[in-house]
């Protein structure tokens, strides 16, 4: 529990509105959204501005209070679970979109505001923000950066990192960086905006953002293809992203996930076919319709049993929405949902689901594989019960060996879902023992006391998923 000295001096900053140790509060914060991990952290602190969450800061860093930031707990990596207790930094109050301006094409938001939010309030002016992360109804901007998140609209458009162009972030000491500006070209020292989206809370506290934004595509066609050959739908992709058709959406549901998703939405999706692509693209009607008469075409040759266009905006709308909910169908299952992801390049699809299903069998388990084939970011998902330890060591086993075959493959042990806890056993993987050295040397030279999202990112011993209580 934090001392009374430090109790008191936070609660000098933030009133005490803001601060709650009670039990219960600590408890509704003790987890996230990543599986079977949960910390009791040692009080809940909401600041108002930006000098508050500077002078609470300061003092954690005085008496070396652990300080984690946090959104809506959607993240699937452990990122805002409190592994080593100290204090949850909630933005509830710091929510506002602070300006549109158009003349530059930016939004400026404050890290608590819902994603879902910039997206209506950018579009009501003819503008348009892309990353579209699947929980981007509850998910928050801060959160949003912190992870670099992605989305079904990645391919196109790129990630959260594409369009931050300007930070404000608190850094471990109490001092205010301000990085970047509306600017369409800055080459002034390190990129610290860079450095800072992606960080996951452990280099600083975002309080302020400036985003990129680009104008509102005129129009917006979707179609579904429907393929009884895994092999096939995933050379599909590759055939075209070769003829240099660039689609907005292509998203990749194999049979399992089609199934649990037709039961959980009932929009009658086709749950004979083995896999289907979901696919969706944007721009002046006259490309939209040349690309899709080509994607179509595409296809076919490549073996689809059939291309069906969405008839209505209605009728597309089902369709992602549908794709959207995976998580949530898949989570009907069984108790508990292990959903991670894993990025290889395109050419290189077929092989990594043929391994995922190979991997399964081996460890007799159900791992129904989604997710955003055009930019190679799939999902393998496990419904399993965390009470049954035996069942639970063979997902661990299956995931390991899932993160080094995507790393065997050019790939990556994480596409959007960030490092976290989860994923930090297994970083090394990807980037060797001198990538490692180069954050830890960043993260010692920013942090020294070790108190921005202490335990994320960097490894630990174990490799399981564990309870963690306090």
């Amino acid at each position: 529990m934090l001392s009374n000295i430090v109790k008191e001096k936070i609660i000098s900053i933030v009133t005490k509105d803001n601060f709650e140790d009670t039990k219960i509060e600590r408890l509704s914060y003790s987890y996230d959204s990543t599986p079977n991990l949960q910390s009791m952290p040692d009080a809940i602190v909401s600041p108002r501005n930006t000098k508050e969450v500077s002078e609470v800061v300061k003092v954690c860093n005085e008496f070396k209070v652990p300080v984690v930031p946090r959104g809506s707990g959607t993240n699937l990596c452990g990122g805002t679970c409190p592994t080593e207790g100290g204090i949850v930094l909630l933005f509830k109050h710091m929510d506002k979109i602070l300006e549109i301006d158009e003349e530059n094409l930016t939004i400026t938001v404050q890290p608590g505001v819902v994603t879902l939010k910039i997206a209506n309030a950018v579009e009501e002016k003819g503008l348009f923000y892309p990353p579209d992360p699947s929980s981007m109804k509850i998910s928050t901007i801060g959160g949003n950066i912190n992870e670099n998140s992605g989305g079904l609209r990645g391919l196109k458009y790129g990630v959260t990192r594409d369009y931050v162009i300007a930070l404000e972030v608190v850094l471990p000491n109490g001092d205010i960086l301000k990085t970047g500006g509306k600017l369409a070209k800055d080459v002034a020292g390190y990129d610290l905006t860079r450095l800072m989206v992606g960080s996951e809370g452990t280099l600083g506290i975002i309080t302020e953002a400036t985003l990129k934004l680009i104008p509102k595509p005129e129009t917006k066609k979707t179609m579904l293809a429907l393929y009884q050959d895994l092999e096939a739908a995933a050379k599909s992709v590759s055939k075209i992203i070769a003829n240099k058709i660039i689609p907005i959406t292509l998203e990749f549901l194999d049979q399992p996930t089609l199934k649990v998703v037709e039961d959980y939405a009932q929009i009658g999706l086709p749950t004979d076919a083995k896999a289907v692509l979901l696919i969706e693209q944007d721009g002046s009607f006259e490309a939209v319709n040349r690309d899709l008469e080509k994607i179509m075409e595409v296809c076919k040759q490549e073996g689809a049993v059939s291309v069906q266009v969405a008839q209505s905006e209605k009728e597309a709308e089902k369709l992602t929405t549908a794709r959207r909910s995976a998580l949530s169908a898949l989570a009907r299952l069984k108790p508990t949902t292990i959903l991670e992801d894993a990025t290889v390049p395109r050419s290189k699809i077929a092989k990594m689901v043929n391994a995922i299903n190979e991997i399964a069998e081996k460890y007799k388990l159900d791992i129904c594989t989604f997710g955003h084939a055009g930019d190679g970011n799939l999902h393998p998902t496990c419904p399993t019960d965390s009470r049954n330890h035996e069942e639970m060591e063979r997902v661990e086993m299956a995931f390991a060996e899932i993160f080094e075959k995507a790393v065997e493959f050019e790939g990556t042990i994480t596409g959007e879902h960030g490092v976290g806890v989860m994923k930090a056993p297994y970083l090394e993987l990807k980037l060797g023992k001198e990538g490692i050295a180069v954050m830890t040397a960043i993260k010692q030279a920013l942090d020294p006391n070790n108190i921005m999202n202490p335990g994320k990112v960097f490894a630990k011993d174990s490799k399981k998923r564990v309870v963690v209580s306090k």
